[in-house]
């Protein structure tokens, strides 16, 4: 008997370099499990609003408004079908080439996908952002705020991470979904974790 597609639903901030990593992840998972992935954003600059936070940190939150409301704004004038590849044009210029998160780089972002380059509007317009606010609260109400991104809901659970770098590939990203499934779908658990020892590795 074949196995049932697994829905998996994945909520990311694009400039989150944690959630680019499982991102990655979540896709050589795809091709080695039978799971579907729908793709939403959170903002961590919605998430971070009203907290207080060190200087350099709400500089780059503030910033951060831009590359969420353009992905949300793009979903919403062209089909949730241009997020991910939205979301992977924005994050290989952020990750992996280092490049300014400012408008003539999600212009760029936007034309390598066939998006107008106008929609880089968004960055500055709050007009979005009753269905930015939605998004993020369909994922993060699911799992609290005392988390970040990724978030990831799969068969009617709901968990944060996973954070892990870099991302594994094959049978490993296999084995990390098997082992994460397992584990956040366990009645009472709500925690694993240790400190970070290495940074973001975007191979």
């Amino acid at each position: 008997m074949p196995s049932v597609p697994v829905t998996t639903d994945f909520w990311f901030d694009p400039i989150c370099p944690w959630a680019w990593i499982a991102s990655r992840w979540m896709l050589e998972v795809q091709q080695v499990r039978d799971v579907g992935v729908r793709w939403h954003v959170m903002s961590l600059s919605y998430l971070n609003a009203d907290r207080d936070l060190p200087e350099d940190y709400r500089t780059m939150m503030d910033d951060a408004w831009g590359p969420v409301r353009v992905v949300v704004a793009a979903a919403a004038q062209h089909g949730d079908e241009v997020i991910l590849p939205l979301y992977t044009a924005l994050g290989t210029r952020f990750h992996h080439e280092k490049l300014p998160k400012d408008r003539e780089t999600i212009e760029a972002a936007l034309v390598e996908v066939g998006l107008p380059p106008q929609l880089a509007d968004a960055m500055t317009s709050t007009a979005w952002d009753d269905q930015l606010k939605a998004s993020h609260h369909a994922g993060m109400d699911q799992v609290g705020f005392e988390v970040g991104t990724p978030v990831i809901a799969a068969e009617g659970v709901a968990f944060f991470g996973p954070v892990v770098s870099p991302a594994p590939r094959g049978e490993a990203a296999g084995r990390l979904w098997d082992g994460v499934r397992l584990v956040a779908g366990t009645d009472g658990f709500f925690e694993l974790k240790r400190s970070r020892t290495r940074d973001p590795i975007f191979d």
